[in-house]
């Protein structure tokens, strides 16, 4: 089988590059680099939860509490990437020129997407695109190519976390601008340099307004990609390297 494939899982999906797995960029960054403030926030979610609801769990046995408290930062967690897709799929119909039904809880999210698209006037060249590089066995999405009004062609990256953009965001946009190949709507492949990108763009979307950053998408930030990417594929192999328990060796016989 050849050819880049998506496969789709619910909430998840994985690639596919020429029928056999390949990896993803997120998934590699996630596995191969540091978040030290993932360990804040998780910290910072648990804390947030004990005290907003520290009626509710006086009332539940003392090892249901601790439950309740480990499972607090996932729901923190899965809230915010509910709303993160709900608004990248608004942001892709908005600057395609739809029309679009905003739910309540969004509205100030949306009206930020709006007022980037009025003050930016980029035009779409991809949006939600598949990209791949065979070479380095992996895949992607991207959230969109646009064009600029100065004639700028950028790479984007939405974001609607409290947080922010952190700079290893461009460890992503790099990966997808350097890719070979991407996939086009009818699901043809074309060369990703063809596309002439000049910048990457991290694009954070809040309930009260927008802000835009540039991104290294330079050959020094893919190659340092590259690295990530190889530790994260080298943490996969770590459990080859301890054996099992050994018993005391024998004495070596005298040589006759």
């Amino acid at each position: 089988m050849t050819g880049i494939k998506r496969i789709d899982r619910g909430r998840g999906h994985s690639y596919l590059i020429d029928g056999l797995k390949a990896d993803g960029v997120t998934t590699l960054i996630g596995d191969g680099l540091a978040k030290p403030a993932l360990i804040n926030w998780s910290a910072n979610a648990t804390a947030g939860y004990a005290v907003d609801h520290w009626d509710e769990l006086s009332q539940l046995p003392i090892s249901k509490r601790l439950d309740t408290l480990k499972s607090a930062r996932y729901a923190d967690r899965d809230e915010a990437g509910r709303r993160g897709t709900e608004v990248h799929r608004l942001a892709e119909q908005l600057i395609q020129g739809h029309e679009v039904d905003v739910p309540e809880p969004l509205a100030g999210h949306v009206e930020s997407c709006v007022r980037f698209l009025d003050e930016w006037e980029p035009v779409p060249i991809l949006t939600e695109t598949v990209v791949a590089h065979r070479k380095w066995r992996y895949c992607g999405t991207t959230d969109g190519v646009i064009r600029l009004r100065d004639g700028r062609v950028a790479i984007d990256d939405w974001k609607t976390a409290r947080s922010g953009i952190f700079p290893d965001a461009a460890l992503q946009l790099a990966a997808y601008a350097h890719a070979e190949i991407y996939l086009d709507q009818e699901g043809r492949e074309r060369p990703m340099g063809a596309l002439g990108i000049e910048l990457g763009l991290g694009i954070h979307i809040r309930a009260d307004g927008f802000d835009v950053y540039e991104l290294d998408i330079s050959e020094a930030v893919f190659k340092d990609f590259l690295h990530v990417a190889w530790v994260a594929r080298m943490t996969k192999r770590m459990d080859g390297w301890k054996g099992d328990s050994m018993a005391a060796p024998t004495a070596k016989k005298a040589a006759s």
